[in-house]
């Protein structure tokens, strides 16, 4: 089960602002088209402009890190570090690169790619047709606890059920949060948004932001650090020994832990 967080020292302590992505949850349903990556990342920079930070570090996870390594773009001076829960890396098409992974990396690599065609269905599904499976979701509260915690029993570091690594309260307190603000549809459409950015993704050279990757050890998709650093400045690489995909709501104290180490360089 997770473990409880511990309180840290004064030398640790910062400001936490978690906005919900808009379409999600507390932030209610979007009426209208065009909430991709791109311009999720710049409401972020404009939200932490009004709060009035001028200096910030970054942290995502799931859809986190598609958003959380944007706001760098519309925001570059105020972006201190970057930390990640999740990385996904992909085989190499140089044979020299490939020809230098070792069976870890190859062994990190395979299981993400016999995993995914199984598990990204629901995702073509929302990247695709979102609307349809939307009415039937917002239709029934079994639907969209089937819908949600299927992806908690494959994602997450459980034995048997899902709530051996999310208390069931937890789990049940977000389905409620989609049901209740009825964001079935614009959650999904989230997925939608992303196969038809408003602009292409940044490609050639990597970020300088230094980057922080906290990997969890039942997450599917385990990065491997020889290609994240092709991609990414990395000054942190944390291997930690339970957890998966939801690592916060898994190990909070895993999690917590590691936020705090890498950014305190950066104090």
């Amino acid at each position: 089960m997770p473990t409880p967080v511990d309180g840290g020292g004064a030398a640790d302590a910062f400001h936490v602002v978690i906005p919900s992505l808009p379409g999600f949850g507390l932030s209610g349903p979007t009426r209208e088209a065009g909430w991709d990556v791109h311009r999720v990342a710049g409401a972020w920079a404009e939200l932490m402009r009004r709060l009035g930070y001028r200096r910030y570090g970054a942290q995502g996870g799931d859809w986190g890190p598609a958003v959380t390594l944007e706001p760098a773009a519309p925001a570059p001076d105020q972006v201190v570090a970057i930390h990640l829960n999740t990385l996904r890396t992909l085989p190499p098409d140089d044979p020299a690169a490939a020809a230098g992974l070792t069976a870890d990396d190859r062994a990190r690599l395979n299981r993400f790619l016999e995993a995914e065609p199984g598990m990204s269905g629901y995702a073509r599904i929302q990247g695709t047709r979102p609307q349809p499976p939307a009415y039937a979701l917002t239709d029934s509260t079994v639907g969209q606890l089937a819908w949600i915690v299927e992806k908690f029993k494959e994602s997450t570091d459980s034995a048997e059920v899902p709530e051996d690594a999310v208390p069931r309260d937890r789990l049940l307190t977000n389905v409620m949060l989609y049901w209740l603000t009825a964001t079935a549809g614009s959650s999904a459409r989230h997925y939608w948004e992303a196969a038809h950015p408003s602009r292409p993704a940044r490609t050639g050279q990597r970020p300088a932001v230094p980057t922080g990757v906290a990997v969890f050890a039942a997450d599917v998709a385990r990065p491997v650090r020889r290609l994240a650093e092709c991609e990414h400045t990395i000054v942190h690489w944390s291997e930690l020994p339970r957890g998966g995909h939801f690592a916060a709501m898994e190990q909070p104290g895993l999690f917590t832990a590691d936020v705090r180490a890498f950014f305190r360089r950066f104090r």
